[in-house]
């Protein structure tokens, strides 16, 4: 059975404010499944892609900066952002990659922030926020602890390829756009491995979760957004 790494930690006594969990990882990490699996142990989440969804729906302020930086052709027939234009406009141009990242990222950062602000720290000691490019753009400063959803760099391929339907060349175009996932697992506080079976994914969960749980008082926030 496979183990999660652990890189810190340790008991510190009883939560003063909802202990902030970054969950991050590659495409095609299993992020996804093992927010899931927190989310099914009670565990408050919350996930980026989804806020980032909101931010440029149909008649939001996003969605209007985007067509001004893009033009219409990003958007479907019925109004909405095209996000498979999108992504083929983005994933090969760094340039409109960052203008996409400057429209979306302070809109899902305000919307995130709100949510861990109104969770109650006496129900929930934790709340995980799954945030794919946590270490790309900065963010990891902004969380008490990172947990890395990671498996093997060919087994990302093979993922992608089989989920998405996309050529090889084009997969691995996609994964250079981000941090190699043995860098994130480097920088991570603790690492859950998805190369195996579903329920050794789980035994990694419910250790992490353990481990968290043990700990305790968190320092009041510094410096966060309004």
């Amino acid at each position: 059975m496979a183990s999660p790494t652990v890189r810190r930690g340790g008991p510190l006594g009883p939560p003063e404010r909802v202990r902030r969990i970054a969950l991050t990882g590659g495409i095609a990490t299993g992020k996804s499944y093992v927010r899931g699996r927190f989310e099914a142990r009670g565990v408050p989440t919350i996930d980026a892609d989804v806020l980032a969804r909101e931010a440029v729906a149909p008649g939001t302020p996003g969605l209007t900066a985007l067509v001004r930086r893009f033009g219409s052709e990003v958007l479907d027939p019925h109004g909405a952002l095209d996000r498979q234009k999108m992504a083929a406009i983005v994933f090969a141009d760094p340039d409109a990659r960052h203008a996409l990242e400057a429209i979306v990222h302070p809109q899902v950062r305000r919307a995130m922030e709100h949510w861990f602000a109104s969770l109650d720290a006496s129900r929930h000691p934790l709340a995980i926020a799954d945030i794919p490019l946590l270490y790309e753009v900065g963010r990891d400063r902004d969380f008490d602890t990172v947990i890395v959803a990671a498996c093997d760099p060919d087994t990302q391929v093979r993922r992608i390829m089989a989920r998405d339907g996309l050529a090889e060349s084009e997969t691995r175009q996609r994964l250079a756009a981000q941090l190699p996932i043995d860098e994130k697992a480097r920088r991570a506080d603790y690492v859950i491995r998805t190369d195996g079976s579903f329920e050794e994914t789980d035994a990694q969960v419910k250790d992490v979760l353990d481990r968290l749980l043990a700990m305790g008082r968190v320092a009041p926030p510094t410096t966060r957004l309004p």
